[in-house]
């Protein structure tokens, strides 16, 4: 029988810094919640609003697998590999922290916020190589689809990562109901739900709700509203 975790809107963690108001589903620098410390290899999903010409200075990341997903505006990054890149919405950005990187990431305009979904996993090989990835989605093709945004596959669609998992965006109308078939036995699946209102597996959640379940192959999805917008997390329970 399946099992399922729900964590609402209003039971995330907050910080608000004035230029930076952030949201943690888990566990994350001041919000330490015993029962939220991670869902299988998931560890960080952060949702964060970030004022314009404002962010994150230079800090070291290690044996991480990082992923950004801007919501809203653009991101600027800059890191210790030498890479530097805008980041904006329809991109997805990727680094394999491995051994050890440096970046920066601050809000590219100044005259807007940026909304981002930060999300780290705990990676299936340590001490790998640093490396970093970014591509630009055609969102066109998340409407009524799950569109695959990650995998651990470098040949497969979106960015890849050192764990097996899976990541897919869709875009929704009201009414639109399909399954999402489990990719690898073991796996979990957490939905966040970036907009609208969906109900998954018999469970109705609104924006900026989140629902983990595992021990199952397959979860049932229909959309409640015509803004439905979703996120989809495919990891292993195991760590």
């Amino acid at each position: 029988m399946a099992q399922i975790v729900l964590h609402q809107n209003n039971t995330r963690g907050h910080a608000s810094h004035g230029w930076l108001d952030a949201h943690h589903t888990f566990s994350f620098a001041n919000y330490h919640n015993p029962e939220r410390m991670h869902f299988g290899v998931l560890r960080v999903l952060n949702d964060d609003r970030i004022d314009g010409g404002m962010g994150f200075g230079t800090h070291p990341h290690d044996n991480m697998e990082i992923i950004t997903i801007p919501l809203k505006g653009a991101l600027a990054h800059q890191d210790s590999l030498g890479n530097s890149a805008i980041v904006k919405q329809g991109d997805i950005q990727v680094m394999s922290a491995g051994t050890g990187v440096k970046h920066s990431e601050f809000n590219a305009n100044a005259d807007e916020a940026v909304n981002l979904l930060q999300i780290w996993l705990f990676p299936n090989k340590k001490n790998v190589v640093p490396r970093y990835g970014q591509l630009s989605l055609d969102i066109a093709e998340r409407h009524n689809n799950f569109q695959q945004i990650l995998s651990p596959d470098p040949d497969d669609a979106g960015v890849w990562i050192h764990q097996d998992a899976w990541f897919s965006l869709g875009q929704f109308d009201e009414g639109f109901e399909t399954d999402y078939q489990i990719k690898r036995k073991g796996n979990g699946m957490y939905a966040f739900v970036i907009n609208g209102k969906v109900i998954i597996d018999g469970h109705e959640l609104n924006t900026r709700d989140g629902l983990g379940i595992w021990d199952t192959d397959a979860i049932n999805f229909k959309a409640l509203t015509a803004d439905a917008e979703v996120l989809l997390m495919d990891v292993p329970m195991e760590l």
